[in-house]
């Protein structure tokens, strides 16, 4: 497959999804997805018809960029979405995918960057290898100022119960209980959702 198919922002799905927030970006061997379009994807993935739609036919990095967003088939598919999967953070794809409509692209990849940089700090300094997914979920739906600030809470936690810095099982307990904190007030799920049965 032609590089120039490949996306420039492989870490936002032409769909909406949050790619650059996704376990399977940060796994590792040849299980690890390189993101929507990256490089090898077309080998690892089958067809996917909003890439082939956006990315290979109108050389678009998002489908919110398309003059004819949002098309018949794919506000079928959003709707349906939010009642059938059971993932909790593909909710956040039609926000995503009108915040770029109505905002732009640089603004949205901008506020992307700031939640992939406090990801990375959670599983680089967090990550009891149980982790990564309640972590990638954490980022995808909790705003990015509070996370930010629960992540300095926990840090400061770790110093006054004077954890040690490669004890990662004790600082991720306590990152794990402040963001669980923060999202049972708000009402978020951080957690994967049972799917919905008809």
């Amino acid at each position: 497959m032609s590089d120039k198919l490949f996306k420039t922002y492989p870490t936002l799905g032409c769909c909406g999804l949050d790619c650059g927030l996704c376990p399977r970006y940060y796994s590792g061997g040849s299980s690890r997805c390189p993101g929507c379009a990256g490089p090898d994807f077309f080998n690892k993935h089958p067809s996917c018809s909003y890439i082939t739609c956006c990315v290979k036919k109108k050389g678009l990095e998002v489908c919110a960029q398309c003059d004819e967003f949002a098309c018949s088939k794919f506000a079928s598919w959003l709707d349906r979405l939010m009642i059938e999967d059971s993932f909790v953070t593909h909710q956040k794809i039609k926000p995503n995918l009108y915040f770029i409509k109505e905002q732009g692209l640089d603004k949205f990849l901008k506020q992307q960057r700031k939640r992939i940089k406090l990801l990375e700090r959670m599983l680089n300094d967090f990550d009891d290898g149980r982790s990564k997914s309640f972590y990638c979920i954490a980022t995808t739906l909790l705003p990015v100022t509070e996370l930010k600030a629960l992540l300095g809470e926990a840090e400061r936690k770790i110093k006054v119960e004077k954890v040690k810095a490669d004890d990662t099982k004790p600082k991720a307990k306590i990152l794990r209980e402040s963001l669980s904190s923060f999202a049972a007030k708000g009402g978020v799920e951080l957690k994967l959702r049972h799917r919905h049965r008809q």
